[in-house]
């Protein structure tokens, strides 16, 4: 029986709470905080005008239009990026974590609508059990209801990795394109090439981690946060002095009855002003709210606003620059340093994505929501530094493929809005569902939010929408491949725990099975895996039957992921002692950010320490102390007699029976299983101790 879900780690890492120390001490650790977010979280939103005016179709803008437009970016910015995720998202974390998941896993926590039967709360996180509200209830009834809001949070999870292959694509190839200015003989397929070229080469990096350059990425993204907006201001002097008259919604009124249908079609391209503002929620794990909140109105929002206004201002003057709206007004004494950061600061922002999906990939692989993959710890230090090797290479194939075969900025750009706008819905209604359900927010405030964010986003969504067969269909085709991934594995895993609960041992079963007199109990100790907690695997059944024996001392052993994101170090392992001799329950368990931080024989060493600690301290009147030390002393010879960890190797057997669905999805499922990695070199044990025994379940 396979472990639910492990994941193949270079186990060298402390069990620390996350990548970057999450708590400032007072204001001044707070700003050291906020300065470090600069090179983490902002790179996608800091970088976003290098390709938004080069992404709108703009056809022969006036004045008005420009004034429209930037109009529209600055309510953006205030209201989805100022006041949704800056003031609002941010407050909704599970247990320090954010990101759409985190939202998922937050109702789970307090509500029964989680589908799997191992995704229950951890000791220290009791459920909520006050009055439910009629949503919860409904939640709670109802399957169809929690199966959707499953597919919501899956569709935000495959949207973010869909960012990451996007991002790197059109953050590069934006800040590349600015050779071509000073070098007009340098055509757009080298510029495409030289994008591919650096693309592939920070994706080779991976391997090695970011520790080594990390320190480097909060100086250049804070170059970049403070040289753009003095750009801008020197644009806005120059250009056009009243450009913040924009600031007043009357602008985009007179805009959209001015433009009509093709205003409402420019909405594709603003859209990607507020790209990687999610990151602001998402990577909640690794700073604080206070930080995030510190750097993003102090220094990400006012630089963003008074970049694009500058940009606004010289295209008010050169109204047909629109198509190199960034590189064109930067003044020439100041062009080369500029693009020397705009393209370090590219790079930083890349790095950023591809390192948040890892992190995704990871969180999805401990939750059983997708095939397990390698996910190696690149460093000693920082638990939250992963890559996988199989993603990596991947991302950089589908990064590469965008550049080359959509090398037109605007087709990538219409791929993005349809990211950017989706992921911000999709965080909408999870809010919207946890303001009502667990903060019990007034109604009014409710509706307020729904109302303002929910059209805003959905207007935003309909726009990006219409350029569906103009590179839109991208992150679809995508996300549909990884949904259907992520759906099948869900089900096929689904499929088996229902018939392991269905068919599992009993310990009264297992006592019947080793009173045979032709079962033999042989000297070591062995390790079963199993995936359900209630009962025993029914493997053990089919084992002990071929076999005619089992080891002097089994741990029958479950891991147990939780939809938290840590797991406190005392709760890490929960030892239960069963009725038989020699026979004993052990349950690790992890959260979705933790490291499965066994390797080996510490592993066993951990398991065996407190399995001592249990007998030792067990309230049982009726073991005398004696019998303790003799149980303790059976555990070290067992252990000296040999380790043994004892795997079920389980094939879907599709009978003439299976429904249609049941036989596309089983098969999918089974193709998935048999190519993917093994559970237990997670736990660091060698061939030489791995034992897998063969069984068939019917489907």
């Amino acid at each position: 029986m396979d472990p639910p879900s492990s994941n193949d780690v270079v186990l060298n890492v402390p069990d620390s709470h996350a990548c970057i120390q999450k708590q400032g001490k007072g204001k001044k650790g707070n700003i050291v905080l906020a300065y470090k977010t600069l090179g983490v979280v902002f790179g996608g939103l800091v970088t976003s005008p290098l390709y938004v005016y080069p992404s709108m179709p703009l056809n022969s803008p006036t004045e008005e239009d420009y004034l429209g437009i930037y109009s529209i970016m600055f309510w953006t910015l205030t209201l989805i990026g100022l006041v949704k995720y800056a003031n609002i998202a941010i407050k909704a974390d599970d247990h320090g974590e954010g990101g759409t998941f985190a939202l998922y896993s937050l109702l789970c926590r307090h509500f029964n609508i989680g589908i799997l039967p191992s995704k229950q709360v951890g000791l220290n996180s009791p459920r909520v059990t006050e009055s439910h509200t009629w949503l919860a209830k409904l939640f709670e009834s109802s399957l169809v209801a929690r199966r959707l809001l499953l597919f919501i949070a899956m569709l935000g999870t495959c949207m973010l990795i869909g960012d990451g292959i996007l991002t790197p694509a059109i953050s590069v190839l934006s800040a590349m394109d600015g050779v071509r200015a000073p070098f007009p003989s340098f055509s757009k397929t080298w510029v495409e090439t030289l994008s591919a070229v650096v693309l592939i080469f920070l994706f080779l990096l991976q391997k090695y981690g970011t520790s080594r350059v990390s320190f480097l990425f909060s100086p250049i993204m804070g170059a970049w946060t403070l040289c753009t907006p003095l750009v801008g201001i020197y644009s806005i002097i120059h250009n056009y002095p009243s450009i913040f008259k924009a600031l007043s919604p009357h602008y985009i009124v007179q805009f959209f009855l001015r433009n009509g249908k093709s205003g409402w079609l420019l909405l594709g391209g603003t859209v990607l002003c507020i790209t990687g503002s999610e990151a602001m929620f998402a990577d909640l794990g690794h700073f604080n709210p206070r930080s995030i909140q510190l750097a993003f109105i102090f220094t990400i929002y006012p630089s963003l606003v008074l970049t694009y206004a500058g940009q606004t201002a010289y295209l008010i003057k050169n109204p047909n620059d629109h198509n190199d709206g960034f590189y064109k007004f930067i003044p020439t004494p100041v062009y080369w340093p500029i693009f020397i950061i705009a393209t370090s600061a590219a790079i930083v922002a890349s790095q950023s994505l591809i390192s948040a999906t890892f992190s995704v990939i990871k969180q999805s692989v401990v939750l059983d929501y997708f095939p397990r993959v390698k996910i190696v710890h690149t460093s000693p230090n920082n638990e939250g530094e992963v890559y996988s090797p199989e993603v990596n290479y991947i991302l950089m194939i589908l990064c590469v493929a965008v550049i080359l075969i959509f090398g037109d900025g605007k087709d990538i750009g219409n791929a993005f809005g349809v990211v950017v706008s989706l992921v911000m819905l999709i965080t909408t209604i999870l809010l919207t569902l946890v303001m009502i359900m667990i903060w019990r927010t007034h109604v009014v405030l409710v509706s307020l939010y729904f109302c303002v964010f929910f059209v805003m986003e959905g207007v935003y969504v309909s726009a990006v929408f219409t350029k569906f067969a103009e590179g839109g269909w991208i992150p679809f085709a995508i996300s549909v491949i990884l949904a259907f991934i992520m759906f099948g594995w869900f089900y096929g895993r689904q499929r088996k725990i229902d018939y392991e609960l269905t068919h599992k041992i009993t310990f009264e079963r297992l006592e019947d099975l080793l009173a045979d007199c032709s079962v033999q109990r042989v000297p070591g100790l062995c390790f079963f895996y199993s995936n359900i907690q209630d009962g025993l695997t029914p493997i053990l059944g089919h084992y002990i039957k071929n076999m005619k024996s089992l080891h002097k001392v089994a741990v029958f052993t479950t891991l147990r992921y939780l939809l938290v994101p840590k797991v406190a170090p005392h709760e890490r392992i929960v030892i239960k002692k069963s009725n038989l001799e020699g026979v004993y329950c052990c349950v690790i368990q992890y959260g979705y950010a933790d490291a499965l931080n066994t390797e080996g024989f510490d592993f066993v060493d951990q398991v065996i320490n407190n399995l001592k600690i249990h007998i030792q301290n067990s309230p049982d009147n009726l073991s005398s102390y004696s019998q303790k030390i003799e149980e303790v002393s059976s555990l070290e010879e067992a252990r000296l007699a040999g380790v043994v960890h004892v795997r079920g190797k389980t094939r879907f057997y599709i009978g003439l029976n299976c429904g249609w669905f049941d036989k596309i999805m089983l098969a999918f499922y089974e193709v998935m299983h048999s190519n993917c990695r093994s559970g237990l070199p997670a736990l660091g044990v060698s061939l030489q101790q791995r034992m897998e025994v063969g069984m068939l379940y019917e489907a």
